[in-house]
């Protein structure tokens, strides 16, 4: 049918540590019915080899696409790309303040300033604690600008038995705000005793 295409998404992932969280989301979205846009920074293929016993070609086999992040000439650096929006999991307090500022030095940024251009849903897992009130300014310029700040904060109330459990819930809970639903998101349910 014309004008029917395929549902994108673009994953950005960033030099933060918590690189875990980023490939659990790619391997959680193979399980669906939407093509993943994958752009790493340089200093997250620095942390996998520091996080995980992985390669970035594995890294980049779990994505539909992949671009490198000094393509600022990508077909995600332009708005005219249809899609769902981006999740930049995990996102290095550098990567939101160029975000922010609106001052883009490489794709993965400079995607986001596109989907927030767009009006679509960027979603970024900021990793740092503590936070000082730069970090919380920044935080809310991005809110206010249109973007969810969603960092890995577990719930317990999942009764977690492993850090793949910590892992899978935060990240399927961040695909809740795109309507994705995947089975590892256990659901609070009251106690009604």
């Amino acid at each position: 049918m014309v004008g029917e295409r395929k549902k994108k998404i673009i994953v950005g992932i960033s030099g933060a540590s918590g690189i875990c969280y980023g490939v659990r989301l790619l391997e959680l979205l193979q399980r669906v019915d939407v093509e993943t846009h994958l752009v790493m920074s340089r200093s997250a293929k620095i942390t996998l080899g520091h996080e995980m016993d992985l390669k970035v070609s594995q890294v980049e086999a779990l994505a539909d696409q992949c671009h490198k992040a000094d393509d600022i000439g990508a077909s995600i650096a332009s708005g005219s790309v249809h899609s769902l929006g981006m999740l930049i999991v995990p996102c290095s307090v550098r990567s939101m303040s160029e975000i922010a500022s609106g001052v883009t030095s490489t794709l993965l940024t400079r995607a986001a300033d596109v989907v927030l251009k767009e009006r679509r849903k960027l979603v970024l897992m900021v990793r740092e604690t503590p936070l000082h009130t730069g970090h919380l300014r920044t935080m809310t310029r991005l809110s206010e600008m249109g973007a969810i700040i969603a960092p890995p904060v577990p719930a317990m109330y999942a009764k977690p038995e492993t850090i793949s459990d910590l892992v899978d819930h935060t990240v399927g809970r961040l695909l809740d705000l795109y309507d994705i639903d995947v089975p590892e998101v256990r659901r609070w349910k009251a106690d009604k005793s």
